[in-house]
């Protein structure tokens, strides 16, 4: 246990520039949603702000994918991001209700999905390749503990008599800044470049590591896997749309917890209502963003990721029963893959793609489960006020999550493997064993 934390102080750097990064994607994204919807115009337009703005983010994502591994810099490509995010935060904090205010918030969601969920990724599975699920179980537990904090930022909001969402947010502005000078002064694009190793590895030599570096960045230049190549293969669609469905209601389900909750008025005042169930949730979702995370990395992605499938199917089902305590227990299993599931995206690219591809794969896998995720906050909303009320939401995602873990058990890496074999073979590269065993 003792080694899987053995990550290096360059390592633990990269943890927190990537936790802090989360929180912040976070911040800008759920908390409009959830609280201050009706400052700015409602929750069925500002839902439909955040569904465009990320899939423009998508798009320019998908965009890029093929240019990804001959990108110069991913972490100055991630700095620039990071910064552009600070800015239109402060838009955020700052801008009275308006068109003005609506612009910032989605250019705000769009580039910070890319800085957060994108170029950030990428740099943690060019790090540690093989302890990915490890590092990303660690860092996304900042998404159940920035949701945990919308009960707190929602009080000190409207404390005053009157919305003071800068002085709610600055707390969180100044976290989000030190984050971003921790990236810009201790990470590099890779582990070698600062004197450190992939996955912390000090049994390598530092001549080895150079040439293994030299090698990649290489490599990255001719990947095989091309966004067309990556489309066209049917495993990548198994493991992928389960995927974006775990985004899709974690996100979804953290915009609206308030009027779902709700539903319960007066019921759930012995966990402390609304501030106690986000504690709950907060302290859940941390316990299994880093539980889901041990079980990536010791028995690979695929059996991760059908674990939180059939939690989600136990939320879906506990959350239909008309009940204060099922729904509460069904928040609580939400709660247990919310932030794992921004962790598989990772994990799938470095663990069932070699180095050299993971950054164009990851390119690909990302945006694309990503897309599903955009439609959360807007289905959840539609499904919400819908005649059938907030029971139809568990009823999608107990259909949903049944369909996702029939999709995760027909993905098979070795068919991953045959695919690489044949691009590879087609491009004159070399073949190997570096895909063979992969969980």
């Amino acid at each position: 246990m003792k080694k899987s934390f053995d990550l290096g102080f360059r390592g633990w750097m990269l943890v927190i520039y990537q936790f802090i990064a989360f929180m912040m994607y976070t911040a800008i994204n759920n908390y409009p949603l959830n609280i201050l919807a009706d400052m700015y115009g409602g929750a069925t337009l500002i839902s439909r702000i955040y569904t465009i703005a990320t899939i423009l983010g998508i798009v320019v994502q998908l965009c890029i994918s093929g240019w990804v591994g001959r990108m110069k810099s991913v972490k100055l490509f991630g700095s620039v991001l990071g910064l552009v995010s600070l800015i239109l935060l402060l838009g955020i904090m700052l801008l009275p209700s308006g068109v003005l205010w609506l612009a910032a918030y989605g250019l705000g969601v769009g580039v910070a999905i890319m800085y957060a969920t994108f170029a950030l990724s990428i740099l943690v599975g060019q790090w540690f390749p093989t302890r990915k699920g490890t590092v990303m179980g660690i860092a996304t537990i900042a998404f159940p503990i920035a949701n945990g904090l919308l009960g707190p930022f929602a009080t000190r909001v409207f404390s005053k008599g009157y919305p003071d969402v800068f002085g709610a947010y600055l707390p969180f502005f100044i976290i989000f800044v030190i984050g971003w000078v921790i990236g810009l002064i201790f990470i590099k694009d890779f582990p070698e470049q600062c004197g450190a190793y992939r996955d912390n590895d000090k049994n390598m030599t530092p001549e080895k590591a150079q040439a293994m570096m030299a090698e990649d960045i290489e490599n990255k230049k001719t990947t095989v896997w091309k966004l067309g190549a990556t489309l066209k293969c049917p495993d990548f669609w198994c493991i992928t749309l389960p995927l974006g469905a775990l985004l899709m209601f974690s996100v979804g389900m953290m915009t609206q917890t308030s009027a779902i909750i709700g539903q319960f008025e007066g019921q759930l005042d012995f966990v402390g209502g609304y501030t106690g169930i986000m504690l709950l949730i907060c302290i859940f979702g941390c316990i299994g963003s880093f539980i889901l995370g041990l079980l990536d990395t010791r028995f690979g992605t695929k059996t991760a990721v059908a674990i939180a499938v059939c939690i989600m199917i136990i939320a879906g089902v506990l959350g239909i029963i008309p009940n204060a305590i099922s729904l509460l227990l069904s928040m609580i299993c939400l709660a247990l893959f919310m932030g794992a599931s921004s962790n598989f995206t990772v994990s799938t690219a470095a663990q069932y793609w070699r180095r050299e591809d993971f950054s164009s794969v990851y390119a690909v896998i990302n945006p694309v489960a990503n897309i599903v995720c955009a439609l959360g906050p807007t289905v959840i909303a539609m499904l919400l006020y819908s005649s059938l009320g907030y029971q139809s939401i568990f009823v999608v995602t107990l259909i949903i999550g049944i369909i996702s873990l029939i999709l995760t058990l027909l993905f098979k890496p070795s068919r991953v493997k045959t695919r690489d074999d044949k691009y590879r073979t087609a491009a004159g590269k070399p073949l190997d064993d570096a895909l063979v065993g992969r969980k």
